[in-house]
């Protein structure tokens, strides 16, 4: 068979051929920094011998040595033989750890021994991303009568897939198998004794959170199919690992139900992350010759966050239907949603005002939310009767429609199709479509509950009203909401759990909409960044990362987010001076400021902002379009900066010849001045003119500061003194920022 797959290493935005050598049971796979070796020796599954920096042209002999060296000892009191830990772990291999599956046939078959089918089991071939290797291992339990599926890529930017499939291949007669879980697991060295996640809420989603990796289980798990509190990210590291320094393995699963994160060490040292869908109890059970397949799980090394965040984004833009200039799409239009600028009050002349402001001063999309559709004056009625409200719009959408288009303007609009209201007509209609644990309904949340699309019915019934409504109007944008938790989820028919085949039949949903409406962009919200995940990005073109416009808050909702989101498949806006979540007051600067890297919108009532503010307004939109080819294809980074309140972030070119860095002054810091900030990415051997731009020349200077010497004129510099030394960065106001321009000479 073919093992070893050699990658040189390359940027992670560089292509790659792959090289294939042959030897008996060791794969070495490499790609942009990575190297990833794998056991397959004997019928175990496979080890992993090393996931993490590139070993290099390593020969096959070099191979072995390194399998011969990784052996421990037997300890005492222990097995005579060192356990195994393998991609799917079991105890019939010696792992007492959190095993990889679990499950059971009426009490039986409690525990499994899978077992590779030979080398003819192992086969190499191309992945589902552009250059990626992907190795594929059969195998089978014949006592448990299981087959097992085992799907582990390299892509092109480094980053580790892996995902499993489990079958049952028991006789017609014999007692089905109830899956409990399904985990795929990588190790992580005896260096990486530090854990990152993240934790949140409702308007302040991705918040971190550090511990050390001490024996035991770290488990994060979402049993609500969204997570506001989600880990969303866990990475294991060296401790006070940062964004440019410190080994760093992280795994996120790409799935928008249930799922759960392990990170666990155990008493002999050995440390896994492990990952996949967390079932509820009787979800799957397989009967004969049924198959349920576990969800992508996606890890990424790399020398500090910044390199592990680069794979994901690198990742993410390699995908054909990545929404790109490279692919044909256009560049990610401003857009304005009308939310916090009439909320419910739909009045024609108001929306149709908004869209003259907005258009004016260069807004390309516009965005109608919530309270289009019958009975919905608030947010207690009117979920799921997806018709537009005859006696708000006795014409239909298409006077603003027709108004938004005239101008040059996309036109959006706002749906929450897995939610209905029990006062709604379609819940009257359809008591049976409502998930629920047999006879009686969940807790409300925000007066409603969850449709279960795993019904034929109402499946059929919200893509027609979906499809429909789209067609007539000519629809360029669908906001796509989820805004309660699904809990209690069963099957009004079966009253089984429900939530699995809930997200299976969103992504049906999703994939179908866009087939028929091949143009059709659908933003991913949850009550903000409650659904924020690779498996609702397969088909999605943008993410709502919070519910919060305040610009101090969305510093760190940002900065988590993005450490799997790129820029362009963020959504973050300019809100009001007065922040309608919050209640804080920000200058215009430090709003646009904070939005300007990301997919920018704004949300905020036009008709009410002075000249001013919107020929401010104005200028920040021309200069995010003038830069945001650059702001949506290079590679972000972040500086750590000794000061707590001073942020230092930016987006360099991919051709590192361009860059745009901002300096945030987050609050009042003990120091009088800031100090040099350091500007990291950029070529150490380029000279580079840094000046910084400001469309308002509002530099949020503390009062009584001077400007800086270099301000006015700015100053050039190496990448590598930019880097290493940095520049003197302005003492200014706590809640402000100023943008650096950095070009090469």
């Amino acid at each position: 068979m073919l093992v070893h797959v050699d990658h040189p290493r390359r940027r992670p935005d560089e292509g790659v051929t792959p090289v294939t050598t042959a030897a008996p049971d060791l794969l070495h796979l490499r790609a942009a920094g990575v190297s990833l070796v794998l056991d397959v020796s004997g019928d175990l599954l496979p080890r992993v011998l090393h996931w993490g920096a590139d070993l290099g042209d390593v020969s096959q002999a070099e191979l072995v040595e390194l399998r011969r060296a990784s052996v421990p000892q037997v300890a005492g009191s222990s097995f005579d033989q060192p356990a195994a830990l393998t991609v799917v772990p079991e105890a019939s291999a010696g792992w007492l750890g959190t095993p990889g599956i679990t499950g059971h046939r009426a009490g039986a078959d409690f525990t499994t021994v899978l077992r590779t089918t030979g080398p003819e089991g192992i086969t190499l071939g191309a992945g589902e991303r552009p250059g990626s290797q992907r190795v594929t291992v059969q195998a089978e339990d014949p006592a448990a009568a299981l087959a097992l599926t085992l799907d582990i890529e390299l892509t092109a930017a480094g980053v580790v897939r892996t995902r499993s499939s489990v079958t049952s291949t028991a006789a017609p007669d014999r007692a089905p198998y109830t899956l409990s879980s399904l985990d795929v697991s990588l190790p992580v060295p005896t260096e990486a004794d530090e854990i990152l996640d993240f934790t949140g809420r409702w308007i302040r989603e991705r918040s971190a959170q550090r511990k050390p990796f001490t024996y035991g289980t770290h488990v994060r798990e979402v049993r609500k199919a969204r997570g506001l509190d989600a880990s969303f990210l866990v990475a294991a590291g060296r401790t006070g690992f940062g964004y440019r320094s410190g080994e760093v393995w992280a795994v996120h699963v790409a799935w928008s139900g249930n799922s759960r994160v392990v990170a666990e060490k155990v008493m002999n040292g050995a440390r896994q992350l492990a990952a996949g869908e967390l079932l509820l109890p009787g979800e799957i059970i397989l009967a004969a010759g049924e198959t349920y397949t576990s969800p992508w799980v996606h890890a990424s090394y790399g020398d500090g966050l910044d390199e592990v965040s680069g794979r994901f984004h690198t990742d993410l833009r390699a995908r054909p239907q990545h929404p790109s200039v490279a692919n044909g799409r256009p560049e990610r239009p401003v857009l304005i949603n009308v939310w916090e600028a009439v909320y419910f009050d739909h009045r024609l002349d108001k929306l149709k005002a908004l869209a003259d402001e907005a258009a004016a001063i260069g807004v390309e999309r516009y965005v109608l939310d919530d309270g289009w559709f019958r009975h919905r004056r608030d947010d207690k009625a009117g979920l799921g009767d997806w018709f537009v409200d005859e006696g708000v719009w006795p014409d239909g959408l298409g006077p603003l429609v027709d108004h938004v288009h005239g101008l040059g303007m996309q036109f959006g609009l706002w749906f929450e199709p897995e939610m209905v209201n029990p006062d709604s007509d379609l819940a009257r209609a359809h008591p049976e479509w409502i998930l629920r644990p047999g006879d009686r309904l969940p807790l409300e949340a925000r007066w409603q509950q969850v449709l279960d699309l795993g019904h034929p019915g109402a499946y059929d019934y919200v893509l027609e009203r979906v499809d429909s409504i789209v067609s007539e109007y000519g629809v360029d944008y669908v906001k796509w909401d989820f805004n309660r938790d699904v809990v209690e989820a069963g099957h009004t028919s079966t009253g089984q759990a429900g939530v699995h085949e809930q997200t299976l039949a969103v992504y049906r949903l999703m994939d179908e909409l866009r087939r028929r409406h091949p143009g059709l962009e659908i933003e991913s919200c949850s009550s903000g960044g409650g659904r924020v995940d690779l498996g609702i990005l397969e088909r999605t073109d943008r993410v709502w990362a919070s519910d919060c416009i305040d610009a101090l808050e969305r510093q760190s909702i940002e900065a988590g987010t993005g450490l799997l989101v790129p820029p362009e498949l963020m959504g973050s806006h300019i809100g009001s001076p007065h922040c309608h979540t919050t209640g804080r007051r920000h200058d215009l600067s430090f709003r646009a400021g904070t939005a300007f890297f990301s997919h920018l919108g704004i949300e905020w009532d036009l008709t009410s902002a002075s000249a001013e503010d919107k020929a401010q307004l104005a200028r920040w939109i021309a200069l995010h379009k003038q830069h945001r080819g650059l702001l949506h294809t290079g590679t972000v980074v972040r500086a750590d900066h000794p000061q707590p309140t001073t942020w230092v972030h930016g987006v360099v070119s991919t051709e590192q010849d361009e860059a745009i860095f901002a300096v945030v002054q987050l609050g009042s810091g003990a120091d009088e001045y800031p100090g040099r900030v350091r500007l990291p990415g950029l070529d150490p051997a380029r000279q580079y003119r840094v000046t910084p731009i400001d469309p308002a020349d509002a530099m949020g200077t503390r009062s009584g500061a001077a400007r800086l010497a270099w301000w006015d004129e700015g100053v050039q510099l190496s990448g590598r003194t930019l880097d290493r030394v940095g520049v003197q960065g302005p003492t200014q106001n706590p809640e402000h920022l100023v943008l650096l321009h950095v070009e090469a000479v």
